[in-house]
């Protein structure tokens, strides 16, 4: 396969800042194209928050409104080792203390501001380093500019203009909408604000921005590439999403499976595999001791999510009386929207032998859930792709899910009469149906143990590693190369 030369541009990157998914995948994808043999390199601001160690690389002005602002371009790197080989992918920070030396990332009233200066740094940096691309892959609204600069801004520009985009979308309800005063500040005229081009419901969208200038356009699940195209799904940019179903895709994620696998897991009580399944009772005996819940064999329910009414919260509290009668135990690890968080709080209050609430980010826990629980829920409103649902199937803990977009795409529902399936789903959004699958999910544990062991192994036998996904990201930045050439 052609080696390709790949920048990544995301707003974060795990580990150097992180609020969500995207990082995740800003930071597991280039490992994968990497030990493919692709020359990939990242970039993302300097935030106060990143601490790796970075060298000066070089500086330079970037206009904005009129005024120079000094851009510094420091270089530091990702590394990991895959069994003997050491790699090391560089990592380009974009520098400017009025912009990102702030104590958060993001929810900031120059937001706008913020990351047209870093789209404009991005391009500007390219020469000064040395490094052209084949591609560059954007990643979300922060990013959505750099497409459409290299199509109007440097389509004359040699060096610029043979350049190929891809845009990827993680969450199409996050689209960076600012007013028509940020157009100067994009360095664009009044022309620019129209239907045809950044004007959407009267105001300047960025995402809007990357979809109409990319070559190729991409989400991260096959099931939410048809979801946004309709009106229920589609955040007001259905339309849009049709007129780009030409160059539109869906690539489900993957997830770090050294990080999360259960037999090297250091954060999980007791190691286990697929072939010493049993193991896996150790982990929730001791888990239930942890969080002081009764060491019974009940089915352990388990939420590790953010508590936002995206994740189905409300289907979950209409029928959390009624599970509570069951015999159940539950376990919720996550922060959020405090009305979700007191709701979780009051049940373990009332239910103290039934329910645990952490509510806080805690990533050891997290894995501990994983490994310990029984059942992992996610009932979610809609779901671009999901990493709950893909780490629960590595580790043989059960999903109950509703179908929509990457869960959808990734857990298959149990069927008794062919006893194939990964997990319970199911359709309507509705407290009804979410307690009717709960019950069905329940029953097979609780009468059925050799039907759920196969269910168990069955998610554990599911690929989802990044190298898998890689692949197909190979795929779509050759598509995005054949239309700049």
């Amino acid at each position: 396969m052609e080696k390709l030369k790949i920048l990544l541009v995301s707003a974060e990157v795990e580990p150097f800042a992180k609020t969500g998914g995207l990082a995740d995948v800003a930071g597991a994808l280039p490992m994968a194209l990497k030990k493919a043999g692709h020359d990939v390199r990242i970039v993302m601001p300097k935030y106060q928050i990143v601490s790796a160690r970075m060298n000066y690389v070089t500086d330079f002005s970037v206009e904005m409104l009129g005024r120079e602002e000094t851009c510094i371009i420091r270089e530091g790197s990702l590394n990991f080792e895959e069994g003997e080989e050491n790699y090391s992918i560089p990592v380009y920070f974009v520098d400017n203390y009025h912009y990102f030396d702030r104590s958060g990332i993001y929810c900031y009233g120059d937001d706008a501001d913020r990351f047209v200066f870093f789209d404009k740094a991005v391009l500007k940096m390219l020469p000064a380093i040395g490094f052209k691309p084949d591609v560059i892959h954007c990643n979300d609204w922060q990013t959505g500019p750099i497409p459409l600069y290299l199509k109007e801004i440097y389509k004359e520009d040699s060096y610029y203009n043979e350049i190929a985009t891809l845009f990827t979308i993680h969450n199409l309800q996050y689209q960076g909408n600012f007013g028509k005063g940020v157009l100067p500040v994009l360095g664009l005229g009044d022309e620019y604000f129209s239907s045809e081009k950044l004007e959407f419901y009267g105001e300047v969208n960025f995402m809007k921005s990357g979809v109409l200038y990319s070559d190729i356009i991409n989400t991260v699940s096959r099931t939410y590439v048809d979801e946004i195209k309709t009106e229920e799904y589609g955040e007001r940019m259905d339309g849009l999403m049709r007129s780009k179903s030409d160059i539109l895709y869906g690539i489900v994620n993957g997830i770090d499976t050294v990080n999360y696998n259960p037999e090297t897991d250091s954060k999980i009580y007791k190691n286990y595999t697929a072939k010493n399944i049993q193991a896996k009772s150790v982990n929730k005996k001791k888990l239930q001791l942890e969080l002081g819940l009764p060491t019974t064999n009940s089915p352990l329910v388990a939420m590790v999510t953010r508590l936002v009414d995206q994740k189905g919260l409300e289907l979950v509290k209409n029928i959390m009386p009624d599970l509570l009668k069951t015999d159940v135990q539950m376990i919720v690890l996550g922060l959020g929207d405090p009305y979700y968080e007191n709701m979780f709080k009051d049940y373990a209050k009332e239910y103290p032998h039934k329910v645990c609430a952490r509510i806080e980010f805690n990533d050891a826990l997290a894995h501990k859930i994983y490994a310990g629980a029984d059942i992992f829920l996610m009932p979610s409103k809609f779901e671009p792709c999901g990493l709950g649902q893909l780490i629960a199937l590595r580790y043989g803990t059960v999903p109950v899910v509703r179908q929509t977009g990457g869960l959808a795409d990734t857990v298959t529902d149990f069927k008794i009469e062919k006893e194939s399936g990964n997990g319970f789903s199911f359709k309507e959004y509705s407290g009804r149906m979410l307690m009717k699958t709960m019950v069905r999910a329940i029953s097979v544990y609780k009468n059925m143990p050799d039907i759920w062991e196969k269910i168990i192994l069955s998610g554990m036998s599911s690929d989802f590693s990044w190298e898998r996904v890689s692949d197909k990201y190979v795929e779509l930045y050759l598509k995005a190369i054949d239309k700049v050439f």
